[in-house]
This record gives structure tokens, C-alpha cells and sequence, in this order.
């Protein structure tokens, strides 16, 4: 049995002790460093087959262990998708999100200990259902650039994040919307003249503490008008998005801009209170993400009835879509359950929070900009 192999067995050991253990082999042999870092890659191209995705493995990583082990991540990822010569779809954003991989030089001791605790986190993940093809895997063409709506819609979204008049950015979410569910209404006019084989996909969408529920809930809301359908799993910070593929990046792209516009909202709400003497609570900030959440949902719905309103002929060809994507989730989740809110109600929270909605909501009488 090598250094390695010995080393090896306090991943799956319950003690602490064995890790120190395996620690101190690992450190006193120097020729075993190679082995060590090829083990590691080899353990992350196993999870690429598992269902899990670069960003979801640097998430729970970051959720479970320090900044140390998330740079040792890193490099592994990098190196080991390195080894192809196409990713799938949205891998190389993920990938270039992630970071300098750079790793402090420690004591061999310490350095030791880090890889193997990381080691024992990947080995012990679970099994995710797959959300596209991985590393490896025949891939579809490339398509050149960003299709022109998706890119329209980052503009307006951008624009709405950086204003500071509330009208302004109400006014550009809107457009974005609107943009959104005519998108989805070009799409069903190609499904009718052209059936597709095409089959709902899907996403992953990270929900970042802290107030995962109410994030949980906005990212519900914004799916839910555009089509999709989002399920919620707690344990590892993370929504799956289903939905055809033309709606998913955009329910991502709405759904970051308006959590940007309701912290923003929710940090000015803050200072108001604070103005008047009154001190920053947990509830505040729940009741208000909660009721932001709320009330964007009933807006970005409505304008969505709207837009499809005005194309009746279509409403079976979207709603034969939407039973699609309700049966693709019920295969990928068969045993989904409804969550209680767990938040305590701060009566100024909930009302801030349904105002800062109406800011940034979707007023379909309101003019648009071009």
C-alpha cells in the first residue's frame, strides 16, 4: 500500500485523529505531492459525472470550509477542466468566475491537512441530478456571440442597477420584462410552425446567505413569469431553473438584477431607519427581502399575462411549453416539498420592502424607453 492509498483512508473515516494522522504521512513524504494533486483532479472529474458543476462545488466548499481549501478547489478545477478542448455551455463563465487559485505557502503540516479535508468534502457529496452534458460528452455547435435579446436585456438590466432614480430603473426592468415574455412568445410562434425536439433544460442558480428563503422565493417568482419552474435546495445554496432554453439565462440575468436593486433598496430603507432613531434588525431585513419578493412576483406576472394577451392564438403553444417544463421538473424532482417561511415579521420591513417592489417592478402603463 503507497503513502497515498494509506493516507487515503481517513477521507472516509469519522475522526478527526486519522486526518491528523494521514496529515503527518502526506507531509513527510515529499515524492507523494504529485499523486496527491492527480488524486484530487481525478476526484472532481468523478463529481463532473455526479451531476455537479464548478460553481456548485466552489459554493459548498466556500459554505462548508475556509477561503484556503476554496483556493485549493480552484486550482484543481482549473487544471482538470483545462484538459478539454470544448466545455459545455455556461462552464466557461463558472470557470472564469472563480478566482485566483493561488494557494499561501504553509507548512507542509497544514498544506496536508487542507487538501485531505477538501478531499474528504468532495468524496462525500452526493449524487445531483444532471442539468446538461459534462466535460467530455459530444457538445452541440457553438453558436457565435450572445443572441441580440439576451444582450438588450443585460444592457436594460445594467442601466437599471446603476441609476439612482427609482423611476428611471421601474422604467428599464420593465423593458427587460417585456422583452422577456415577447421572447418566449417568438419562441412558441417557431414551436407552432416548426414542432422542435427540443426539451426542457436547466440551470443552477446559487442562493447566498444570509436570507436564503426570501432570495429562494424572488428567484421562484421570476421563473414562474417567464415560464420556469425553480426548486429550492437548501442543504447546498443552490436553485435548479427548468425551463427551454431561450428563458433560462434571462430568468438568471433578472433575477441578479433585482436582488442587486432590492439590497440597494433594503441599504436606503436602513438608513431611513436608522435616521429616525430606530436600529437595524434581522427581522427588518427579512420582512423586507419578503416582501419584495411578494410583490414583484404578482408584477412580473402580470406583465407577462399582458404581453401574452395580445398574441391569443399563441396561449396553447405556451401553455403545451409550461406542461413540458412542469413534467421535465416533476422527472428531476420527484419528491419536492413545500417549505414554511421560517422569518420573523417586522411590520416596517414587510412595507419598505412592497415599495422598493414597486420601484423596481414592471408598471405596464408606464412608457418604456427604446
Amino acid at each position: 500500500m503507497t503513502v497515498i492509498d494509506k493516507a487515503f483512508e481517513a477521507l472516509y473515516a469519522s475522526d478527526d485523529g486519522s486526518l491528523d494522522t494521514a496529515a503527518s504521512l502526506l507531509a513527510a513524504d515529499p515524492g507523494a505531492d504529485a499523486e496527491r494533486a492527480r488524486r484530487g483532479e481525478e476526484f472532481v472529474r468523478t463529481l463532473w459525472g455526479r451531476g455537479w458543476q464548478p460553481a456548485d462545488l466552489v459554493r459548498v466548499a466556500r459554505r462548508e470550509l475556509s477561503e484556503e481549501h476554496v483556493r485549493l478547489l480552484v486550482g484543481l478545477i482549473r487544471t482538470e477542466t483545462s484538459r478539454y478542448e470544448r466545455l459545455p455551455h455556461r462552464w466557461q463563465a463558472q470557470i472564469e468566475a472563480l478566482g485566483d487559485p493561488a494557494v499561501r505557502p504553509v507548512d507542509r503540516f497544514s498544506q496536508a491537512t487542507t487538501v485531505l479535508e477538501l478531499y474528504r468534502l468532495l468524496v462525500r457529496l452526493p449524487r445531483l441530478d444532471a442539468v446538461g452534458p459534462v466535460p467530455g460528452e459530444a457538445l452541440p455547435p457553438v453558436a457565435p456571440g450572445e443572441p441580440r435579446m439576451l444582450t438588450r436585456i443585460r444592457a436594460l438590466l445594467t442601466k437599471a442597477e446603476a441609476t439612482g432614480y427609482p423611476e428611471e430603473a421601474e422604467a428599464l426592468t420593465a423593458k427587460a420584462q417585456e422583452l422577456m415574455a415577447r421572447h418566449s412568445l417568438d419562441e412558441a410562434t417557431l414551436a407552432v410552425g416548426a414542432p422542435s425536439p427540443e426539451t426542457p433544460g436547466a440551470i443552477r442558480i446559487g442562493v447566498e446567505p444570509p436570507y436564503e428563503q426570501a432570495k429562494a422565493i424572488l428567484l421562484d417568482a421570476v421563473a414562474t413569469a417567464n415560464h420556469c419552474r425553480a426548486v429550492w435546495n437548501e442543504a447546498y445554496g443552490f436553485s435548479t431553473v427548468v425551463g427551454f432554453e431561450a428563458d433560462l439565462d434571462p430568468v438568471e440575468l433578472l433575477y441578479t438584477s433585482l436582488l442587486v436593486q432590492g439590497t440597494a433598496a433594503m441599504t436606503r430603507a436602513e438608513a431611513e431607519q436608522r435616521a429616525g432613531g430606530r436600529k437595524r434588525t434581522k427581522s427588518f431585513r427579512q420582512s423586507f427581502l419578503l416582501a419584495y419578493a411578494n410583490r414583484l412576483g404578482a408584477r412580473l406576472s402580470a406583465t407577462s399575462r399582458r404581453v401574452a394577451s395580445e398574441a391569443p392564438t399563441l396561449l396553447p403553444a405556451l401553455a403545451s411549453r409550461e406542461v413540458a417544463v412542469s413534467a421535465r421538473t416533476d422527472e428531476l424532482f420527484p419528491e419536492t416539498r413545500v417549505t414554511r417561511v421560517r422569518a420573523a415579521w417586522d411590520e416596517a420591513g414587510w412595507n419598505h420592502g412592497a415599495t422598493a417592489a414597486d420601484a423596481a417592478g414592471l408598471h405596464p402603463n408606464r412608457p418604456h424607453l427604446p
